[in-house]
């Protein structure tokens, strides 16, 4: 039988903690968002989906996202999927460089970059809270910040939404 050290304990008490971790990650211990890549809708026809954010009396939340894009990730799987899964928070994403067709909010034909380009998109992840018209009713919510992030999300779509008349 070996006699064990404090040292050979230690380590092998942080082994065990490092095989639990890595389980609680593969079984979604570590909280359901980090568990699985969430996703959103990508627009297909901006005229449709403004007009049924529009009719619930909500903004279209537009993410304009790149891959890869570690904020655009956190963005989407802790912010964005999350309030259109629970609060059914009207979103699509548009990808950055993405030569999927949707249509434009003049119903045009477009592909996912032309319309950032069209929007002069630079950073991303980029928020767009529109309204009638297509029109930006809140700032745009540039970047991500690890800090406040909920903050301003929940400001801008505050001032979106009293700017649509609704609280």
């Amino acid at each position: 039988m070996t006699k064990s050290t404090p040292a050979s304990a230690d380590k092998m008490r942080r082994k065990a903690l490092a095989a639990l971790a890595t389980l609680g990650l593969g079984v979604g211990w570590i909280g359901p968002a980090r568990a699985a890549k969430a996703q959103l809708p990508l627009s297909q026809s901006l005229p449709d989906e403004l007009a049924r954010a529009l009719r619930q009396g909500q903004p279209l939340v537009v993410m304009v996202s790149l891959h890869p894009c570690p904020w655009c990730d956190e963005v989407r799987g802790n912010y964005l999927a999350p309030m259109h899964a629970r609060e059914g928070l009207a979103v699509v994403q548009v990808d950055m460089r993405g030569t999927q067709v949707t249509r434009n909010l003049q119903g045009q034909p477009s592909t996912h970059d032309a319309l950032v380009r069209a929007w002069q998109v630079k950073a991303a992840p980029t928020v767009l809270f529109l309204g009638p018209g297509g029109q930006e009713v809140a700032d745009r919510l540039v970047g991500g910040s690890p800090d406040f992030y909920s903050a301003y999300l929940d400001g801008r779509l505050e001032r979106a939404r009293q700017a649509l008349g609704k609280s």
